[in-house]
């Protein structure tokens, strides 16, 4: 839902919550490593990351850049908090809006078994919602996939 201010839709938060049987160290690692987050992060159970550039500390930067029919596309954008193995905070550019710079919150809890992770995506564009939360959705379940197969393994396709 979005409310009005001046005049200007104002884009509702998209919320994405998702449990893992890792533990949350792994699960924060995974965001941080390049090795793991090409695996899944901007990136399909069939492609990879192309390309990954992470420097994982407040105020480095990261790009993806992904492969899509028309070439490559880059994901970029700049570490705010990183407090682990339960909170990351990272802004992100509209891959195809560069412009348009949004934040990310990733708040990882422990539960009996592995974890919980929270995923907060603000400001994006109330014409990008639907694709971008279902994009998340997607990513997060290759998170998953990622998780569950042994290290330096593909994801299943």
């Amino acid at each position: 839902m979005t409310a009005r201010k001046n005049g200007h839709r104002r884009p509702a938060p998209i919320r994405i919550a998702r449990r893992f049987r890792a533990p949350p160290e792994r699960v924060f690692r995974a965001w941080l490593e390049p090795a793991v987050a090409g695996r899944w992060l901007f990136a399909t159970a069939s492609e990879p990351a192309a390309r990954v550039a992470i420097d994982p500390r407040v105020g480095g930067a990261f790009r993806f850049a992904e492969r899509r029919p028309d070439g490559l596309v880059a994901h970029t954008g700049e570490y705010v908090e990183i407090a682990p193995p339960r909170r990351l905070v990272f802004t992100l550019a509209l891959a195809e809006r560069p412009r348009v710079i949004t934040r990310v919150t990733a708040e990882i809890r422990p539960r009996r078994t592995g974890c919980e992770l929270a995923l907060l995506h603000e400001d994006v564009p109330p014409d990008r919602a639907d694709e971008t939360e279902a994009r998340w959705t997607g990513v997060l379940y290759g998170l998953g996939e990622t998780l569950d197969s042994p290290p330096g393994r593909a994801r299943p396709g």
